[in-house]
């Protein structure tokens, strides 16, 4: 299955709601009046496009229609993709540099699929011929620890870890100096995420990137954010509590597949101005796919 193939079918349900919208509004004419505008308007917000995207993006087509004249259902498609695609960005993807240790810091909210992703990009890795290991900073559960361990034996990954509400910086510091001892190209460090308390989680993550970038200083160091796109405008919440606390450098969606708020990608993109990188269409391990911008609007808005 292609890219192209991956992505319509994990946005199928977000595109059913928002092309039955598109042509509803457009049915009897074709055309988009000031009214219609302001319905498609609403169904972007309502697929979790966020009122901020949503708004810019009408103001663009009502600007490209005041231009050309043409308010036609294929124009406003257009416009549409075309300011979605200048908020989403151009195409980013994770960049390991050659010769020297990757560290990829994982965070985000419990549940959203953090660790699984941590697992399946220790799978995709792998598979290049990377040699990886895993960090399981996760402390505050066991589960998130033994989760790890999993994709550790599944992909003969040696995982770093140590006893449930230990230090998630020490395990950091010696998951560094493993890597480091084995000439590893990759380490991926899985985090706890907890958001009951903002001032804690700072303080977690401020002392765990102190760790990493006193122990590795020239590790080429990323953090990723990755957020549940189920959880609609609250993913949006996250990526503003987390970049307040941590440097963001990329952002992975999952779960795109189970809603028909695939929108959500839009919003985050809107507000928090960093790259989406990764994309859960599925549950399988090759349901994790590089984010394509263009590839993610055309099959959002077919």
């Amino acid at each position: 299955m292609g890219l192209l193939d991956a992505f319509k079918r994990g946005l199928e349900k977000t595109r059913n709601f928002v092309s039955s919208g598109f042509t509803k509004i457009a049915a009897s004419t074709g055309h988009f009046d000031e009214d219609q505008l302001d319905e498609l308007e609403e169904i972007l917000v309502r697929a979790d496009c966020g009122v901020g995207a949503s708004t810019d993006i009408i103001d663009h087509v009502k600007d490209n229609i005041k231009k050309s004249g043409d308010d036609s259902k294929e124009a406003v498609m257009a416009s549409v993709k075309e300011k979605m695609l200048e908020i989403l960005g151009p195409k980013s993807t994770i960049n390991l540099e050659e010769g020297k240790l990757n560290i990829i810091l994982m965070i985000g909210v419990n549940g959203t699929g953090k660790t699984t992703t941590a697992g399946k990009l220790c799978e995709k890795y792998k598979k290049q011929g990377k040699k990886v290991i895993l960090g399981a900073a996760d402390t505050f559960r066991a589960a998130a620890i033994e989760q790890l361990k999993v994709w550790g034996e599944r992909t003969s990954t040696t995982v770093i870890s140590h006893e449930a509400g230990s230090d998630p910086a020490s395990v950091c510091y010696d998951a560094i100096h493993a890597a480091i001892a084995r000439k590893a190209d990759l380490l991926i460090i899985d985090t706890a995420g907890r958001l009951h308390n903002k001032k804690n989680l700072m303080d977690e993550l401020s002392k765990i990137t102190r760790i990493i970038d006193r122990e590795a200083k020239d590790a080429n160091i990323k953090s990723m954010l990755i957020i549940d796109a189920t959880t609609g405008q609250n993913a949006v919440i996250q990526a503003e509590v987390f970049g307040e606390a941590a440097n963001l450098d990329y952002i992975g969606i999952t779960k795109l597949d189970g809603t028909a708020k695939g929108g959500v990608a839009v919003s985050v993109a809107y507000s928090s101005h960093k790259p989406i990188v990764l994309a859960g269409l599925g549950e399988g391990v090759d349901d994790l796919v590089d984010f394509d911008p263009e590839i993610f609007v055309d099959s959002l808005i077919s």
